[in-house]
């Protein structure tokens, strides 16, 4: 225990600077980290919404509006299933949460059994001759969960992409989701980002219904009427096409999209790249279909609808329309993280300003402050120079929390701050351990040498233990835990560790020099 190879020394040596270094930047503005030299660090502890302000959105999930699409859709699937049955009926339409129509008086076939081929999961009814038809309870709870762990990783990856840091986003309820986000310069954007639900489809226009007929809502059996994006459109108000509802290809299939310039009008455009399958069913239906109008969708309204000139096989194609740059990264932004399941509605928006977050880290960095303060004048007071070989490693383990905490890119909120406390507190206590023990033996009648030597092989037992223990807890916490309890437990964590290394090397690295050099014949304690 009294013996330290050279090799180590250096290692202990070259670890407590390099956590010096890592942490140095954490102190530094943004304006200064940027002027430093590329070889040092330049990364620093994130802050909290609770320390640097920011907006926080609670976001609620509108599955009626999901439900209703869905059985928009079935009405589609009964229509093409009676007419490959050849059934007739009448008045196949949605009304009420669920589908009802009737069959022709002349018409008799097992309804109950030709639904089913379409999903075992539908409840069907008849009362009068009408039959009802809905999604039974168990695919529409099964649809909630599934719509809320979708809508978390979505409004994730949107929020992520937007270079904001440490988002906390996290469930509240069955059908509401809290987004926190740290430092945010411009909430209306995120807004805007989070409310667009983003739902890419492709569709062939049916150009054989006249404009007459769209403005009146004349359209045949299984054409729908989309109006265009006014956002696209040069002047005047947007055109109404009639499509065929059928959807040719989705926006699930695309793999990428990014934002470029049309090199023909060099306005902004967005590129996009379907997978192996969206590619081949791509360039199956240009080919299909040369010389007639196909239809972008987005969000229920039409983009753009250029004519297919040649078939296009190599699965990319561009999106143009009256795009501005920043909208043309956004809506790349939107495609590239994938469409919403169901739209959200921002039910409650809050924000934090910098005064706000101005104080709390005053008041944090002062309690910590004293808090250390009060701590070094009792290791000092009661152990001497040992209390202060305990307050120089306590001063490392603060600096190597704060390095690890910027390496991982954690965020420290107000209970992140209490857990530095907390952990510096049980570096100085695990010293307390050893140096009470060391004054145990030199009353028993050992030597110096012995009396340190006992004192940190029979104390680390205890401190293991006790270390072990609180991380336990602290992993408890994370994993079980959500907001900024998680972020007051990855501090403990981090902390927990960082105060065992100090307090098992850091320490005795500095009595062990202290007691070669000096070779006393009693212990200063």
């Amino acid at each position: 225990m009294l013996h330290f190879p050279r090799w180590k020394i250096i290692l202990i040596a070259g670890s407590c600077l390099l956590f010096v270094l890592l942490a140095i930047p954490s102190f530094l503005n943004e304006n200064t980290r940027n002027r430093l030299p590329d070889w040092l660090p330049h990364h620093a502890v994130n802050l909290g919404l609770d320390l640097q302000g920011g907006s926080q959105l609670l976001l609620e999930i509108d599955f009626d509006a999901f439900l209703r699409e869905q059985l928009t859709n079935l009405v589609d699937e009964i229509r093409g299933k009676f007419r490959e049955e050849k059934i007739g009926y009448r008045g196949l339409s949605v009304a009420d949460s669920k589908v009802t129509f009737s069959l022709r008086e002349d018409v008799k076939a097992d309804v109950q059994k030709t639904l089913a081929d379409i999903s075992p999961d539908l409840d069907v009814t008849q009362d009068n001759g009408i039959y009802s038809v809905s999604f039974g309870d168990r695919w529409q709870k099964a649809s909630r969960a599934q719509i809320m762990d979708q809508s978390i990783e979505i409004v994730n990856r949107r929020v992520n992409e937007t270079g904001t840091r440490e988002p906390i986003i996290q469930r509240q309820g069955e059908n509401r989701i809290l987004v926190q986000v740290p430092g945010l310069a411009d909430p209306e954007h995120l807004k805007n980002l989070l409310g667009r639900t983003a739902k890419l489809t492709f569709h062939m226009v049916d150009e054989s219904v006249g404009m007459d007929d769209i403005e009146h809502g004349v359209v045949p059996p299984g054409d729908r009427i989309v109006p265009g994006d006014e956002k696209t459109s040069h002047a005047g108000p947007p055109r109404k096409y009639a499509l065929f509802s059928r959807v040719e290809l989705s926006g699930d299939m695309l793999t990428d999209a990014h934002a470029t310039y049309d090199p023909q009008s060099n306005e902004p455009v967005v590129a996009f790249r379907f997978n192996t399958a969206g590619a081949r069913k791509f360039g199956e239906i240009t080919a299909a279909n040369v010389g007639k109008l196909f239809a972008i969708v987005l969000d229920n309204k039409v983009i753009t609808a250029p004519v297919i000139r040649t078939p296009i096989l190599g699965g990319s194609g561009i999106i143009s329309g009256s795009f501005t740059t920043e909208s043309a990264n956004d809506l790349a932004l939107l495609l590239r993280a994938g469409a919403l399941p169901a739209p959200l509605k921002i039910v409650e928006e809050r924000s934090v300003g910098p005064s706000l977050g101005a104080d709390s880290i005053a008041a944090g960095a002062k309690a910590s402050v004293i808090g250390i303060g009060l701590v070094v004048a009792f290791m000092v007071v009661f152990y001497g120079l040992f209390g202060l070989f305990a307050d120089i490693a306590m001063l490392v383990n603060a600096f190597m929390t704060l390095a690890l905490l910027s390496l991982f890119d954690a965020t420290l909120t107000l209970p992140g701050i209490a857990g530095i406390v907390l952990t510096v507190g049980m570096a100085v206590d695990a010293n307390v351990l050893i140096y009470e023990r060391m004054r145990e033996e030199v009353r028993n009648g050992k030597s110096p040498y012995q009396a340190i030597e006992d004192g940190f092989r029979l104390a680390f037992g205890t401190i293991f233990d006790s270390h072990v223990t609180t991380l336990s807890a602290a992993l408890i916490l994370y994993f079980f835990g959500t907001g900024t309890v998680k972020g007051f437990a990855v501090t403990l964590a981090i902390g927990i560790v960082c105060s065992l290394y100090t307090a098992v090397l850091v320490t005795r690295l500095m009595v062990v020099t202290w007691l070669q050099r000096t070779r006393p014949k009693a212990l200063p304690i």
